[in-house]
């Protein structure tokens, strides 16, 4: 059962530039299927067309009847006075109409022994607890401790809370309305591992529809099973998760840029072909010009196949400063609380040289107080921190901070780096800061393109101790992939909070987990740690054709045809149809290939016709020229 489809959807906010442009897509019941494209390709856009939120402007957009549907990112407005208990409860408002119209039946029971009040009573009753209506606070209290909605918090205002906090709740309220089909946009956005995991687990149990929009690479290799990447406003399909995703992106690239180079090759061929043709028709002959006409307007159809393009990777590296001697960080009996809360204590610790450590933790439990420790930027309640002599700390913080916000990005630039004007283009340029982008105020910036523009500054540094907390928060996977590329070449030491699993488990040797008041230090990786822990209980295959290439006849010695050049006359002609006949099924088979450009498995199938199709044309175009030549000698 299909329970979204997707049919021609098209979708522009400035006239002739549209976002979406033929999109066409559909999603089965019970499908998890990741959204993925570049950071404007309109992947929020289809979602507030999914919900109504925006219109569209041509094709079509169906739900299966009966499905509802849930938003994540889209927060609903309650009642001031709501607190989060009541907005939890919303997530049971059938039940509770339920359980009113059952209080209201028992009242009406005491007066009247109406047989059918007694009925509808009953099936009241099955149907509320059928539907979990007696175990609705259980289910609450497993949700809210598994999101990390704790009691407090549910006794506040919804109001009040942060927009990551009412993105957690909004979470749980989805979750336990049982949606049939949920629409996830950043889900992991606003929670911690610990969240996160659960979130996996949950839907990994989820009977209904799941099409999720994120930049969490390990959180969609975990849930989805299939991909679709909206690009250039049409949808292309991916059969697996996003590791699939990334290789089969790779291959199908080097297939379509050989295929570019074949054709190149075969456009190069078929020039020298039609200038000789030309040569010879300046003799007169009709026929001979026109297949010179025939074989340039081939040629022309062949030259709209534009060069595969990919994105470019950026040449980002980390300055580097020279380390002399082992010690880097030594740690003994550090201390720390917030407000009468112990954070953590007792904590003794030592880093040497080359090391990279993952701070990991729960939110709240102190990782941030614990790296402005390490920078000096507050004050342990006690112990001691002792940095090496010849260490030189990097640090791009979570919450991104300018001296003047009222600058644009090269001014920024040029009075921080002390650079030239040009240095500083340069230098933005590499961070896909272009054109006049560059002379925004750095306040007009959002908080992804604020850690970017940092991050660029960080980059001229010469450091030998790089603290990253949270990098890649705000960033899209491109940018994700950039920071990956310049830490992969840094070789100094390295310590960063993230609770991105994909980078953690690229980059850690060593795990530092910040849990119960103290911290658990493990040598090795992240994989190595999570397995650790667990112990200790904390595509179609290719048809083959069945039609093979014409070849051409071997040249034998020229000899005298019987018939004369009449007889010559009759098999160039022959041969001219046979070219032409070849020629209209090739031009009706790149319009089958246009047409099939968002179907991989059909477009595979093509182009092995397109392949056999082009060996044959090959040969009855040396077939031909070889009856043209000895026509054009006989003549002479």
């Amino acid at each position: 059962m299909i329970d979204i489809s997707i049919s021609g959807l098209v979708k522009e906010f400035e006239v002739g530039k549209r976002i979406l442009d033929g999109l066409s897509f559909q999603v089965d019941q019970g499908e998890r299927v990741g959204l993925l494209g570049k950071n404007g390709a309109g992947k929020t856009t289809l979602f507030k067309i999914l919900t109504g939120e925006l219109d569209h402007d041509e094709g079509q957009v169906s739900i299966a009847p009966g499905k509802g549907l849930g938003l994540i990112s889209q927060i609903p407005v309650y009642p001031p006075d709501y607190t989060v208990e009541d907005v939890l409860q919303t997530a049971f408002h059938k039940l509770q109409a339920m359980e009113d119209e059952m209080a209201q039946l028992t009242r009406q029971m005491e007066g009247d022994s109406d047989p059918a009040l007694l009925k509808r009573y009953g099936a009241l009753s099955s149907a509320f607890e059928a539907a979990g209506g007696y175990d609705t606070e259980t289910e609450r209290n497993k949700v809210c401790n598994g999101l990390d909605i704790p009691p407090d918090m549910r006794a506040q205002r919804f109001a009040s809370l942060s927009g990551g906090e009412k993105t957690r709740v909004n979470l749980a309220r989805l979750i336990l309305e049982d949606t049939d089909i949920l629409l996830l946009d950043e889900p992991t956005n606003h929670l911690d591992l610990h969240a996160t995991e659960w979130l996996e687990e949950y839907l990994d149990r989820y009977k209904g529809t799941v099409l999720a929009i994120s930049h969490d690479r390990w959180f969609l290799d975990r849930v989805v099973r299939r991909v679709i990447e909206i690009h250039e406003g049409k949808a292309e399909f991916y059969g697996g998760n996003y590791s699939f995703y990334v290789e089969e992106k790779e291959r199908r690239y080097q297939e379509r840029l050989k295929q570019y180079e074949k054709e190149q090759a075969k456009i190069e061929q078929l020039e020298t072909a039609a200038e000789r043709l030309r040569v010879w028709a300046y003799s007169g002959n009709d026929k001979i010009f026109k297949r010179a006409q025939s074989m340039e307007k081939r040629i022309e159809r062949m030259r709209t196949t534009g060069k595969p393009k990919k994105d470019r990777r950026l040449d980002l590296k980390f300055g580097e400063r020279e380390f002399r001697g082992d010690e880097v960080l030594t740690i003994k009996g550090l201390e720390k609380g917030f407000d009468g809360r112990t954070l953590f204590s007792g904590v003794d610790l030592e880093v040497v040289g080359g090391e990279r450590i993952a701070l990991l933790g729960d939110n709240g439990t102190g990782k941030s107080t614990f790296l402005k420790l390490i920078m000096g930027e507050a004050l342990p309640d006690g112990g001691k921190l002792r940095m090496g002599p010849t260490v030189k700390i990097g640090y791009l913080p979570q919450i991104i901070h300018f001296a003047h916000p009222e600058r644009n990005l090269v001014d920024t630039m040029i009075y921080d780096q002390d650079c030239s004007t040009q240095t500083a283009r340069n230098r933005l340029g590499a961070f896909n800061f272009r054109g006049e982008d560059v002379f925004k105020p750095v306040s007009a910036l959002s908080g992804g393109e604020q850690s970017r523009l940092r991050l660029c500054m960080l980059m001229d540094e010469k450091i030998n101790l790089l603290i990253l907390d949270e990098p890649t928060n705000h960033l899209d996977i491109d940018s994700r992939e950039w920071i990956e590329e310049a830490v992969e070449d840094y070789e100094g030491n390295l310590l960063f909070v993230s609770h991105d699993r994909y980078f953690i488990d690229r980059f850690a040797t060593r795990v530092w987990m910040l849990e119960n008041g103290g911290i658990t230090d493990f040598r090795g990786t992240y994989r190595e740690f999570t397995a650790a822990r667990e112990r200790s209980g904390s595509g179609r295959p290719v048809k083959e054709e069945s039609i093979s290439p014409t070849r051409a006849a071997p040249r034998e010695e020229k000899k005298k045809r019987p018939g004369g050049t009449k007889e010559l006359e009759k098999q160039v002609n022959a041969a001219e149809r046979e070219v032409a006949r070849a020629e209209e099924r090739m031009y009706e088979l790149e319009q089958e290939i246009e047409a099939a450009s968002s179907n991989y498995l059909q477009l595979q199938e093509l182009y092995e016709r397109r392949q056999v199709l082009e060996d044959e044309i090959a040969a009855l175009y040396r077939k031909w020229e070889a009856l043209a030549a000895e026509l054009e000698e006989a003549q002479a």
